[in-house]
């Protein structure tokens, strides 16, 4: 094995323990690395699509480790996720059994396990033996599911949406792009298509930053879900919005090339350094404010307000997988707690007659549907504004009965499938 190879496996083997153990986001871990900067382009690659397939894959992968121990009882913690890190290669990322199993035994012992070594060479042969056809044998959504989420998935949408929801989490989702104009030309330059809404949509992979027209500051990446809400308010020339929760700044672009006036507001200064990077490669305008939105006195009230509210990010689970792993049940309520007291001050930062859309990346009711039904009881000024399947580009499926737009990963499936959202929009009355 090459020192490089050695390394880029010994970063792998910290991610998992940062983000299995210490509840670490997959992106801050993977970011905050010390010697990642160290590995060539290929070997990031390498660690990034290693560790996600273990995070995806968890339950999968540690039943077949279970399954190939002479003895029962998973090994200490580190050795765990040594085995974890070659089975994910061996069944799932077709590397060459020799180069899996000779790998998890030098990291073993160059991380002072060398007692270990015989045992994961044992549990790692047996596995690239057999490994790929107990898989096929596996439930693999249910496995690779926390019994809480599913659970709660099952209780909110059925068994059957359930089961779509956790096989699309098996797959990587595709890139989704957005683009300031000319969609049908940018498609054909990206190697893409146009997806019903307008988004355009290529294969994962490769880096997005050398594509055509990204340096030039023509598109942006934006999954399909995320790009609906910005363009529900209707005709925003000359209006004055408010972007509550903004970065990293997808919809305040959507919200500018609109032709409005954006506010775009984050409480996390770190996090709105790339909303303006964002809009400054997209040659775009806005204010960009550093403030918390539930405590913010602007000088008057907007005409439209979104708020992305901050959430426990179940429905972008495709794209990271590390959710699975880092949310608890407690995560949910704490947020449903913040989410409430936006919502109340997103109202007050509205003008009469104005607009406001809410919406969260998780497919949790209680950062969804339960929200609004709670202003909606709360706070007479507000009523429902529906949304049509017409504004969706036909995605009728997505359109609950009231208008709200809901859409689970398990939709579009012939054509890639999309993000789990929670959409709604709301008018404040006039009077």
């Amino acid at each position: 094995m090459t020192d490089t190879s050695l390394a880029a496996r010994g970063v792998a083997l910290d991610l998992l323990r940062d983000v299995l153990r210490k509840s670490v986001p997959f992106d801050d871990a993977f970011d905050a690395h010390p010697e990642l900067a160290s590995l060539q382009p290929r070997d990031r690659g390498f660690v990034r699509m290693l560790v996600a397939t273990v995070l995806r894959r968890l339950g999968q992968i540690d039943e077949l480790i279970q399954s190939s121990l002479a003895k029962p009882g998973l090994p200490k913690a580190a050795i765990h996720d040594m085995l974890r890190l070659g089975t994910a290669q061996l069944v799932f990322l077709n590397t060459p059994a020799h180069a899996a199993v000779d790998t998890a035994v030098e990291l073993a012992a160059a991380r002072n396990a060398a007692p270990y070594k015989g045992l994961i060479n044992a549990v790692l042969r047996r596995i690239g033996r057999e490994g790929a056809a107990m898989a096929e044998k596996q439930d693999a959504g249910r496995l690779n599911t926390p019994d809480w989420l599913w659970l709660s998935w099952r209780s909110a949408y059925g068994t059957a949406r359930t089961r779509g929801i956790v096989e699309a989490h098996l797959h990587e989702a595709p890139l989704d792009i957005t683009v300031k104009s000319d969609p049908e030309g940018w498609a054909e330059r990206l190697g893409a298509i146009v997806l019903p809404t307008g988004s355009l949509r290529r294969p994962a992979g490769g880096s997005v930053t050398e594509l055509p027209g990204f340096e030039e500051g023509e598109w942006w990446v934006q999954d399909l879900a995320a790009s609906l809400p910005a363009k529900l308010f209707g005709d925003l020339a000359g209006k004055r919005v408010f972007d509550l929760c903004a970065a990293p700044g997808g919809k305040t672009a959507q919200l500018v090339v609109q032709g409005a006036q954006v506010t775009a507001i984050d409480r996390s200064a770190r996090r709105l350094e790339r909303v303006t990077e964002n809009l400054k490669r997209l040659t775009l305008e806005a204010e960009v404010l550093a403030t918390d939105a539930a405590t913010w006195e602007p000088e008057a009230p907007a005409d439209a307000v979104l708020l992305d509210a901050p959430c426990s990010a179940t429905g972008a689970i495709r794209r990271h997988p590390d959710i699975l792993r880092v949310k608890t049940p407690d995560d949910i309520a704490k947020l449903a707690r913040a989410q409430s007291r936006l919502l109340a001050r997103s109202v007050e930062l509205l003008k009469p007659g104005g607009t406001l859309v809410y919406c969260t990346c998780s497919i949790q009711p209680e950062e969804g549907e339960v929200q609004i039904a709670r202003l909606l009881r709360q706070d007479q000024r507000m009523e429902r504004w529906p949304v049509t399947a017409d504004e969706l580009g036909g995605l009728s499926e997505a359109v609950n009965e009231v208008g709200e737009v809901r859409s689970l990963p398990g939709m579009l499936a012939d054509l890639g499938g999309i993000d789990g959202f929670f959409v709604a929009r709301l008018r404040r009355r006039l009077a």
